[in-house]
């Protein structure tokens, strides 16, 4: 099992382009699991429950960059707060403001994503491109010094449809271009569009992702409870 994580990474990685950012997503998977992929050389590891998460990240060595890709509750950002590298899925300046807030406790900043909705499935999570421009041009957002929006994320639809899927990774390139250019035209660190995971992430690298998110295809199929 050690072997076959190492080389699922090892043959991901070399398929990549070199400034796309791999995102080992370890949910359900046991921290042996995880300790396989370190000793491999991963770094990045994300993570969709804030209780998971607090129970890794102590066990797990310090280098590592923990991303929470799972639906953020603001209630629960106090608990990642001080270690959290990056939060993938933004869609409300209420939870920006709580971002804010934590961060400005620990003395840091915290690097988020704006998530946006472009599969035609209504359960996705998601913002629409005018809902963004209302945040990030409001006096409450312009206020807040200690978070940091670094890109984009979204989630294709589960189809079978490349062509589809392909279009829907476009738009989101294509809302990162718009943002771009009208809001953060001369910030270096707004650069990120995260999307694509173990079935679509050639698609998505083909329409311009910078960072995947991965399972699966280096941990396995089975989840581990």
């Amino acid at each position: 099992m050690t072997t076959s994580i190492a080389e699922n990474l090892l043959n991901i990685k070399q398929s990549l382009p070199t400034k796309i950012t791999l995102v080992a997503v370890s949910k359900t998977k046991p921290l042996d699991k995880l300790q396989h992929a370190y000793d491999a050389g991963q770094r990045v590891f994300g993570e969709n429950k804030v209780q998971e998460l607090r129970e890794k990240e102590p066990a797990m060595p310090k280098d590592v960059q923990w991303h929470m890709i799972g639906h953020m509750q603001s209630n629960k950002v106090k608990y990642i707060a001080d270690y959290i590298d990056l939060i993938h899925g933004v869609e409300s300046i209420k939870l920006l403001k709580e971002i804010n807030k934590q961060a400005l406790k620990h003395r840091r900043v915290i690097k988020v994503l704006l998530q946006f909705h472009i599969a035609k499935e209504t359960t996705k999570f998601g913002l629409q491109i005018n809902e963004a421009m209302e945040i990030l041009t409001s006096t409450e957002f312009q206020k807040l010094k200690n978070v940091q929006v670094a890109g984009v994320m979204g989630m294709a639809s589960n189809t079978e449809n490349k062509e589809q899927v392909l279009k829907e990774f476009q738009s989101l390139k294509s809302i990162f271009s718009t943002l771009k250019t009208t809001q953060f035209p001369s910030e270096d660190y707004f650069k990120e569009i995260s999307m694509g995971m173990s079935g679509d992430y050639k698609i998505a690298i083909e329409a311009g992702s910078t960072m995947i998110r991965v399972g699966s295809s280096i941990f396995g199929k089975r989840n581990y409870v």
